[in-house]
Formats: C-alpha cells, sequence, structure tokens
C-alpha cells in the first residue's frame, strides 16, 4: 500500500537563484517549506555564472533597466519594479556581501564570485526552517507533486507550489527543460529558444591567426537592436557581450551589420578616403588612415573582399553574412516557456490555482549584464508574495 502524500505548507521545485529567492520570502512568512533539488547540490548555473565575476544586476534607472527586457507583461513589469537593481543590492549587503559597481554600471560583489554570497543565502533559510532536498526529481504532477528520489518515490501535497525549473540550456547543470512534458497540460507554452549565444561563422583559412581575438571599439546592430559592446572571433564565430545583446533578433532573422569606426561620423570616412594615396594596398591604407587594428582589417576582408567596391560602406556597415546562432544548450540563457497569459499578476496559474511559477522558466528574455539574475530573483519574489496572499 502506497503512502498517502507529505503535507507541507509549500513547495519550491527548483533551487536556483528564482526557487532560492520563493523559498526565502516563504521561510520568512514561517510556513514550513520544502525546496526539492533535482541535482545534488543547489545553484549550479548561478555557481558557474558567478566563476568569472558575479555580475548581480544593472545600476541604472528603472525605465531604462526594464527596457532591455521582452516581453514586457504586467507581472514582470511590477515584479522589476518592487525588486529591481537597488533592492538587489540591499539585499545581497544583507547577507554580508560588500558590493561594487563598475564603469559600465554593473554591479558585483567585491569578493566577485558566487560562492560566499550562495552559502551565506543557504545558512538564512536554515535559520528560517527551509529544508532542502536534494537529489529530488519532479516525475509527476496532480494533487500532489511526485518526485523520484534516493530513497524511491516520494509524494509531497503542499498549500502552495512554486515551480522555478529554469528554461533550457546547460542542461549538465541542470536546465533542460523536461518540465514542459509534465506542466504543458496545465499552462500555455512558447517553445524555448537560444538566447545569449554566440554565432557560428564557416571563416575563410585566412581567418585562423586572429581566432581567440576581442574586437573592441565597435558598433553593432541587427533589426531594432544595437550593441557597443565587444565580441571575441572565435574558431567557431564570434562570441562575447556584443553579440549575445543581439540574439533577440538575430534568431528571428534579422542580418548583422558591424560599424567598425563608430566615433567617425560618414563625412569623416569620406574624407579619409579621399586621400587615399595612389596605388597603396587596401590594408595598408585602412592601418594608416583608420588605425584600424589587424582583426577589424581581416573581417573587413572576410565578409567585403580584399578590394570593396564601397569601402565607406563596408567600413561603416558590414554585414557579417552567414552568422546563424550556436545549439541551445550552448546558451548563457532562453527565451520561451510558460505564457504570462496562462498565469495572473500574481504568477499563479488560471487553470491551476496554488501553483505559482518564477524565473526563467517565464517566457521572458534579456541580455547579459545583471539583468538576467535580477528577473530571476523579482519573479521568484513576486511568485511567493503571490503564493502568501493566495493561503492567507
Amino acid at each position: 500500500m502506497s503512502q498517502p502524500p507529505e503535507q507541507v505548507d509549500a513547495l519550491v521545485v527548483g533551487a536556483g537563484p528564482a526557487g532560492l529567492m520563493a523559498a526565502e520570502m516563504l521561510g520568512a512568512a514561517g510556513l514550513r517549506t520544502v525546496v526539492a533539488e533535482a541535482k545534488p547540490s543547489p545553484a549550479r548555473k548561478f555557481l558557474m555564472a558567478g566563476k568569472s565575476g558575479l555580475n548581480l544586476t544593472k545600476d541604472e534607472p528603472i525605465p531604462r533597466f526594464m527596457s532591455a527586457y521582452g516581453p514586457r507583461p504586467p507581472a514582470l513589469q511590477a515584479a522589476l519594479a518592487a525588486f529591481g537593481p537597488r533592492e538587489v543590492i540591499g539585499w545581497a549587503e544583507n547577507l554580508g556581501q560588500e558590493m561594487f559597481t563598475g564603469s559600465s554600471g554593473r554591479v558585483f560583489p567585491r569578493a566577485m564570485k558566487a560562492s560566499p554570497l550562495l552559502r551565506a543565502w543557504l545558512a538564512r533559510l536554515d535559520g528560517q526552517g527551509v529544508e532542502l532536498r536534494r537529489n529530488w526529481r519532479m516525475a509527476g504532477l496532480g494533487d500532489a507533486v511526485e518526485f523520484d528520489t534516493p530513497d524511491g518515490v516520494h509524494c509531497v501535497s503542499a498549500g502552495v507550489v512554486v515551480f522555478a525549473l529554469g528554461g533550457a540550456s546547460w542542461a549538465r547543470l541542470g536546465s533542460t527543460g523536461a518540465w514542459t512534458d509534465l506542466l504543458s497540460p496545465h499552462v500555455a507554452l512558447t517553445p524555448f529558444a537560444a538566447s545569449n549565444v554566440g554565432l557560428s561563422i564557416r571563416w575563410t583559412p585566412h581567418m585562423r591567426p586572429h581566432f581567440g581575438r576581442p574586437v573592441k571599439g565597435v558598433r553593432l546592430h541587427a533589426g531594432e537592436l544595437e550593441s557597443r559592446g565587444e565580441f571575441v572571433i572565435s574558431s567557431s564565430g564570434l562570441e562575447g557581450g556584443g553579440i549575445y545583446a543581439l540574439t533577440r533578433e538575430i534568431r528571428e532573422g534579422a542580418p548583422l551589420y558591424v560599424d567598425l569606426l563608430p566615433d567617425w561620423p560618414d563625412m569623416k570616412v569620406q574624407e579619409a578616403l579621399a586621400r587615399r594615396k595612389p596605388k597603396e594596398s587596401t590594408s595598408r591604407f585602412l592601418s594608416r588612415a583608420f588605425r584600424l587594428p589587424p582583426e577589424k582589417r581581416a573581417l573587413l576582408m572576410e565578409f567585403a573582399g580584399p578590394q570593396p567596391e564601397d569601402l565607406s560602406r563596408a567600413l561603416k556597415r558590414l554585414e557579417m553574412t552567414g552568422a546563424v546562432p550556436r545549439p541551445m544548450d550552448e546558451a548563457i540563457s532562453t527565451a520561451g516557456g510558460v505564457r504570462f497569459d496562462s498565469l495572473t499578476e500574481d504568477l499563479e496559474a488560471r487553470a491551476r490555482p496554488g501553483w505559482f511559477f518564477a524565473g526563467e522558466m517565464l517566457d521572458w528574455d534579456a541580455p547579459t549584464g545583471g539583468y538576467l539574475l535580477t528577473a530571476c530573483l523579482a519573479t521568484g519574489r513576486h511568485a511567493a508574495l503571490g503564493a502568501l496572499r493566495a493561503i492567507s
């Protein structure tokens, strides 16, 4: 005879930043809260993101901050308005983490790593009585949530459930998107797509010496998006923040253009071209007249040829043809997921009262630079507050 489901006040499925923030809010309210995590340890993607410096948020005015997100339904806007950059900084400082803001407005812990913050966070949750259960993989949904655990199948019945199951990139860290099969009967879903991902380009042999070189001082644009960030020429294509910021338009088929001389007005470029010496090679001229470094000259030759018919256009609007997004599992994040129109403004499923959703599993998109983590934290908090209202 099977055991009856375990009864708890609140269940959080997923121990990434969105799930842990939801658990913090629920535990602080005195609810008996259980967090179920499929992996042996929590917040694996969070820890990986912090290896090169944990960019927790972006310190800029809320209207400008919100403009980075797409789409921006009312529930996401409300979550970010209530827990935006200033609140994220204060929350991290309250966990004993000294924060600093870089010249670009990006905010980091002084320690740069994610692990000190995570240790302090888990200690806070433990002090609230929140129970973290590792290697618990969601296996079924009904009146109770069924898990495959090291001790066999276990069912949990909760007053409220917050799902924070992540997107569909970096499968080795737990974000597989496999939850869609279980949840698709209950909420509407937008198919996942790669976001903040590098581009594949089949280079000609002359590009090989430039693999690994950063390209700085450029302006990139695709469709309605523009970026002044740098990127790196890799053996497989292009990587880096400047490229990631344009993923949304590139995956919709918009061509990618680069302005190799963003601080040169068109007239100044034309004047320099008019002074070109007779019989001077294109490469030598570009180096002399524009101080164009080897990697920029190589890109111009790759996409416009050794003797561009319109050199002015090639310098200011070079189309990088053949660039396509890398596979989704290589993406930093994903767009798509649970559609907001199947949720209330409290992030509660319209078809399943008592079920709430948070984090990257929601259908929103944003570039790197602190926007991703802030939205995960903000929606985790927002979903938990909705859950508390539902059971009050």
